[in-house]
């Protein structure tokens, strides 16, 4: 019997890969601080089927930025705040940009104009 091919997994920002404490140690907080991002509703970890926390690339991101700004006074509640509206900035710039590229692009005035 052959093994499942995992090698993509590693590459995969969403692949929930990092235990609780695991997760907790590479960030350097508690497992009661990521608890709390997740009743903030800022990052919601996969549960094993042993119903443990797992938590992807992209979760630990988010909470290092968490820990950064509690780190400096901003309140947990605050900081996801900061964190959501930073990550809709994002994707708005994001946005922006291909519309731009996506206008440039295109011809001016096309078919038909005089």
């Amino acid at each position: 019997m052959s093994r499942p091919e995992t090698g993509h997994r590693f590459d995969d920002d969403d692949y929930p890969a990092y235990t609780m404490g695991r997760a907790a140690e590479m960030i350097g907080t508690t497992p009661a601080f990521l608890r709390a991002l997740g009743e903030a509703k800022l990052i919601e970890p996969l549960r094993s089927e042993g119903g443990h926390r797992r938590y992807s690339r992209y979760q630990l991101r988010i909470a290092s930025r968490a820990r950064e700004l509690v780190d400096e006074g901003t309140p947990i509640e605050s900081a996801c705040r900061i964190i959501i509206l930073e990550d809709q900035l994002e994707e708005a710039q994001r946005i922006n940009e291909e519309l731009r590229a996506r206008s440039s692009a295109s011809p001016v005035g096309g078919e038909g104009s005089s």
